[in-house]
């Protein structure tokens, strides 16, 4: 089983209880889904990039990654509707918290001048959205093979209904949120 699944099961849940008045478990925040999304313009005229994102980001995430494509056309940057520009995978239940588990214990503290993660962003609704400047920090990723840093984007969606409910849950879980 998974560590930070069990913490929420035996500890989390109590402890939000108590802080928000829940009246039973069932109405206690959880964590949905964590999507990572890797953005490539420079894709529109290298479509190897592409390729190495989506083979890096199944590293990261342990899932196949999806290759995703412009809505719409804007001629400014000479992009049209349905050309390949970035990639991403959405995790779920196991591998979700096992991803979740990792990034609070071994990759952000991997990040160079580390100081926390920023508590204003959350969206409202109670999702929270982080970015990392390159995909280097995570473990998996050789840093030999790696031919262009990029950035990444990892959304973290629950069911909590406010900013609140969703901070105190990610505090729980040990997001290290900036004080």
């Amino acid at each position: 089983m998974v560590r930070l699944w069990d913490k929420y099961r035996d500890e989390i849940v109590g402890r939000m209880i108590k802080e928000f008045n829940y009246q039973n478990s069932m109405q206690v925040p959880r964590i949905e889904k964590i999507i990572l999304n890797i953005g490539l313009g420079e894709a529109i005229q290298n479509i190897k990039l592409l390729d190495k994102a989506v083979e890096e980001l199944t590293l990261i995430a342990g899932q196949k990654a999806i290759i995703t494509r412009a809505r719409r056309s804007i001629a400014a940057f000479k992009l049209r509707e349905g050309m390949p520009i970035g990639c991403m995978v959405t995790l779920r239940r196991q591998k979700m918290y096992y991803f979740m588990d990792k990034l609070i214990n071994v990759v952000l503290p991997r990040v160079r001048d580390f100081r926390g993660v920023s508590p204003k962003s959350f969206d409202g609704r109670g999702n929270y959205t982080l970015g990392l400047g390159e995909q280097i920090i995570f473990p998996e990723i050789d840093y030999d093979n790696v031919d262009k840093i990029k950035g990444l984007n990892i959304t973290i969606v629950s069911t909590a209904k406010t900013d609140e409910e969703a901070y105190f849950l990610l505090k729980e879980m040990g997001m290290p949120f900036r004080s």
